[in-house]
This record gives structure tokens, sequence and C-alpha cells, in this order.
């Protein structure tokens, strides 16, 4: 007999505590790649532009997966996706230990990417069903907390590592973390039967996801060059710390999001959208213009991670608020397709301006992008507002 998933009352269940683990390590094996790889390929005789492939293949390959991940969940259970992806990145894994030629990385990579992103809307799919209506405002502003904290850990690990252990060993040691991470899936209980719908492959998303589709494209191409190229100019520039920028922002998404859940977020928290992704604009166009480098990295780490931090949680529980239950895998899905792949292009297009130009004109081109898609953000806040849910109280307090 199926195990029931939601436990009314109860906020930090062992199913919950599970699924914001696995969370963590997720992203923070997947930052701590997007700085180490393109090293490891500049070191096999890759150029600065080509470096940055592997993130362009993955997230292409992450986006057009989600497409189908978030369905794919809704159909088989969110619980026996999250077990095959696991296992499977174990294995491309080991493979990247043993490789010693550039054009394999860049084979990998898209089906790494797919599975990844079955990775990520199978957790956010599960914890939405973990938790119940009463709850699910607390549990979403902890969850939330798991991610930034995995991209603030993988950089700096990853970085720290590489020249103590080596590339391959270092990819030894993510593949047995996630060994014992698809044993703890495990855990988890299944979909009770009424959760697993009988659905095709691909869903096309409501028309209601159509707003955050465009705010998260916009976000995605600024976002694209950050994480293979922020180490890299960092270095470029005799930074003594290459992470500084990737661990300051998420640092700073870290802050913003425990202070809101300290705060709470009122009645609307997506109308905080428009603020948010402005504060991101603001850091971005300080790691463009602003002199210097180690206090340049930091403070523009800061203040984008603070902006940053929110967008993609008020777009979730604008969709969990949204969309029905029995669609929730495909919004989600669609909502990390337009992030992927918008991130492939920028890291592809914004690369290729920081090779013939300068890095600084690459931030620049970013910080325009992010500005562009604040009108997007305002047009969701007025379409929400005629949506009115109570007041988002504190996850840390309640918690």
């Amino acid at each position: 007999m199926a195990q029931v998933e939601r436990t009314p009352g109860r906020l930090l269940t062992a199913p919950f505590l599970v699924v914001c683990a696995f969370y963590f390590f997720v992203f923070a094996a997947g930052y701590q790649l997007f700085p180490v790889v393109p090293l490891r390929l500049r070191e096999l005789g890759a150029s600065l532009a080509e470096s940055g492939r592997f993130q362009t293949a993955f997230m292409l390959g992450s986006g057009f997966g989600s497409l189908c991940t978030g369905p794919l969940g809704d159909r088989l259970g969110q619980r026996r996706v999250l077990r095959v992806a696991s296992l499977a990145v174990v294995m491309i894994l080991v493979a990247y230990a043993l490789l010693r030629v550039r054009w394999v990385f860049y084979l990998l990579a898209p089906v790494h990417g797919l599975l990844w992103s079955a990775l990520r809307t199978a957790s956010v799919a599960k914890v939405g069903g973990i938790l119940s209506a009463e709850n699910r405002a607390q549990g979403m502003s902890l969850f939330g907390l798991t991610g930034p904290g995995g991209v603030a850990v993988g950089p700096l690990v990853g970085l720290w590592l590489m020249p103590h252990l080596g590339f391959a060993w270092m990819m030894v040691l993510l593949a047995g973390v996630f060994a014992i991470l698809h044993g703890l899936i495990g855990a988890l209980p299944r979909e009770a039967p009424r959760e697993v719908e009988a659905s095709t492959l691909f869903q096309w998303p409501d028309r209601a996801v159509w707003g955050t589709v465009a705010v998260m494209l916009l976000v995605g191409l600024g976002f694209g060059p950050m994480p293979p190229y922020s180490a890299q100019e960092a270095k470029a520039v005799g930074m003594a710390w290459p992470a500084t920028f990737l661990t300051c922002f998420a640092l700073g998404m870290m802050a913003i999001r425990g202070l809101l859940a300290l705060t709470g977020m009122g009645r609307r928290p997506v109308s905080l959208l428009p603020a948010m992704i402005a504060l991101a604009t603001a850091g971005y166009a300080l790691l463009a213009f602003l002199p210097g480098g180690m206090a340049r990295h930091l403070l523009a780490g800061l203040i984008y991670g603070a902006g940053y931090g929110m967008v993609h949680t008020l777009l979730l529980m604008n969709i969990f608020a949204t969309t029905p239950p029995q669609r929730t895998g495909a919004a989600v899905g669609a909502l990390f397709f337009a992030f992927d792949a918008a991130t492939a292009l920028g890291a592809l297009g914004l690369g290729w301006v920081m090779e013939h130009r300068n890095f600084r004109w690459g931030w620049a081109i970013g910080a325009a992008l992010m500005a562009l898609s604040i009108p997007a953000a305002r047009r969701i806040v007025r379409r929400s507002s005629a949506v009115t849910p109570e007041p988002v109280p504190s996850g840390i307090l309640e918690g």
C-alpha cells in the first residue's frame, strides 16, 4: 500500500528533510562543475569561448529535457524519476573522471543536463506533494534555502579541491555522493495512485505559465555567463579567491531568503518580483562598471544574489497557486526549460563577446537583458492582482 505523502500539522518530516538534502547536493554538484570543467577544458587546450560550451551543451540538454522530465514525473511518479536519474548521474561523473579529450565532454554534457533537469523538476514537484497546504508557505521558504546553499558551497569546494585532489578524483568523490543520495531517495514515500496521472510524455504548459517563461528567458540570458566566466575573469585579473563572485552571489541569495522567511512576504508574494529583478540588475551593473577586482566581485555578487535569489521562488509559488496539481510537473518543467535554454544561449553569446571584446562588455549586455525582464514581471503582478492569498508566515520561526 502506498505511503501517505502529506502529514498535516508537521513541517520538518523525514521525507521533507531528505528532499531538502537531495536538492542541496544537486545544486552543489552542478555549481561545482560549472567553473571547474571550463578550467579543465582550458588545460586540455580549449580557448576562452570554447570553455563555456560545456555549460551551453549542459543547459540545452537540461532545458529541453525539462519539457519531458516534468510531465514524466507526473506520469511515472517523482520518486521513481529521482532514483533512476541519480543513478545515471553516478555513471556520467565516473565517465568525466576518465576523459582525456575535449569533444567527449561536449557529447556527455547534454545527457548530464537532461538528468539534472529530471532531478530538479522532480525534487520541486515532490516537495510540493510532501508539504500539506497549511505548511506550504513555510516549507517552500525553507526549501528555497537549499539551492542557494548548494550554489554557495559548490564553486568554493570545487575550486579548492581541483588543485588538491585533481579533476579525476573530484569526479569520483561526487559520484560517491550521488550513490549515497540514490539510496536515500528510497526513503521517500511513493506517490498515491491519484497523484500519478496517465499523461502524455510532453504536455504543452498552460497559458498562465507563459508570463513566467518570458521572465525566465531574459533572466537566464543574463545569468548564462556567470558560472563559467566569473572565475575566469577573477583569475585573469589576479584575484586570490576566484570563487568570490559565485560564493557571494549565493550568500546574497541565502540572506534575502532568510530575511523574507523571518519577515514574511505579504499577502501577494509575487508583488516583490519587479523589485527583486531591479536589485539583481543593479548588482549586475556593478560587475560591469565598478572599477577594481576583488571588491567589485564581492559587492556585485552580494547585491546580484540578493535580488536574483527570490526570482525562482516567487515564480514557483505563483505556479503552485495558479496551476492544477496534475499539471505542476509540466509547468515547473516549462519554467526550467526557459531558464536553462536561455542560460545556454547567454553563456554562448556573451562568452563570444567576452573573448572578442572583454569581460566587462559581456557583463554590461547581461545587465541590460536583466533590466528588460522588469516590465514582464510587472505584467505578472498585475495579472495576479485578482488573487489574494493568505499572508506568508515565517518558515524559519515556525519551522
